[in-house]
């Protein structure tokens, strides 16, 4: 009986795969079919074969992660397809209503969007959100396309308000519900290897994470659930940590230019910062957080 369950449960998984593919291609296909703009009417038959090519690659690989049991990798890129649907669905939306052709510039788009009121603005926090718990997008992508939608100062606040709720939801389903619930969301491998990090260390090392780009934070908030860390720290430590990293996101994007050399240039070099401090807190996470205690008299 439990064979036969196993079996239908792997056949329920990999039909839901190929059924997340095949709707980002039906969807994709049709809003290209409409050939809203002069380079999607020129370039509709390479676009199409690029779309199905790209699907069919994330289709073969989590066949084969699938079959090697590996978790995280199969389940991320189910997460990928199911993201591709949102995008696909948004697309066909936009190309079968003739949005899309009078979207010009970033100011014609701000101008439409505005048009939408709150309901956009609600949309976007859900978005972010979601990007928390389910979707395989980083916070960083989202915090940037936020700003070309509402600019800097709206997208600080729209992004804040949904990754920190998204981050509550992510310690609570930790807290709350288990190890079995997060290890099926984030896969055994990337939960076991980042409680095994953290073990001892989930206070001061867990919150210098949160502030690296680097450090999958989205998994670290429900290893914090997992932790021993109390809500109420938590909830510190995420405000200060997200509100640093959205605002110096946003307003970085807008205030460091990417076409100039000089731009460009500060990039490369906050680039270089980000992946050294990502290399010494992972290699000396224990002198650190024994360092930090020590200083600060904290129990070990």
């Amino acid at each position: 009986m439990s064979e036969s369950k196993n079996v239908l449960n792997h056949i329920v998984n990999i039909m839901a795969a190929v059924l997340f593919g095949a709707v980002a291609f039906v969807f994709i296909g049709y809003a290209l079919n409409y050939k809203s703009l002069p380079f999607i009417a020129d370039n509709f038959a390479l676009l199409l074969s690029i779309s199905g090519g790209v699907i069919m690659l994330l289709l073969t690989a989590f066949f084969v992660f699938y079959l090697l049991n590996k978790q995280a990798l199969h389940r991320l890129i189910v997460c990928t397809l199911i993201f591709l649907d949102i995008f696909a669905i948004i697309f066909f939306t936009i190309c079968a209503t003739g949005i899309i052709t009078k979207i010009t510039s970033i100011s014609a788009l701000r101008e439409y969007i505005g048009k939408f009121g709150h309901l956009a603005v609600l949309l976007y926090i859900l978005f972010c959100f979601l990007q928390v718990i389910v979707l395989p997008v980083p916070g960083s992508a989202t915090v940037a396309a936020g700003v070309a939608l509402f600019g800097a100062f709206k997208c600080t606040i729209f992004s804040f308000i949904g990754i920190v709720l998204g981050s509550f939801a992510a310690f609570a389903i930790g807290r709350w519900i288990g190890y079995k619930a997060v290890k099926w969301i984030v896969g055994k491998d990337s939960l076991d290897k980042w409680l095994d990090k953290l073990k001892g260390k989930d206070y001061l090392i867990l919150s210098i994470m949160f502030l690296l780009p680097l450090f999958p934070d989205d998994i670290l908030c429900f290893v914090a659930g997992l932790s021993s860390m109390s809500w109420l720290y938590f909830s510190v430590m995420i405000v200060i940590t997200r509100l640093i990293s959205v605002v110096t996101t946003a307003y970085s994007i807008g205030f460091i230019p990417f076409n100039t050399w000089w731009g460009i240039l500060i990039w490369i070099v906050i680039a270089a910062l980000i992946v050294a401090a990502f290399y010494l807190v992972l290699k000396f996470s224990d002198k650190i957080d024994s360092f930090i205690k020590n200083k600060l008299k904290l129990k070990r």
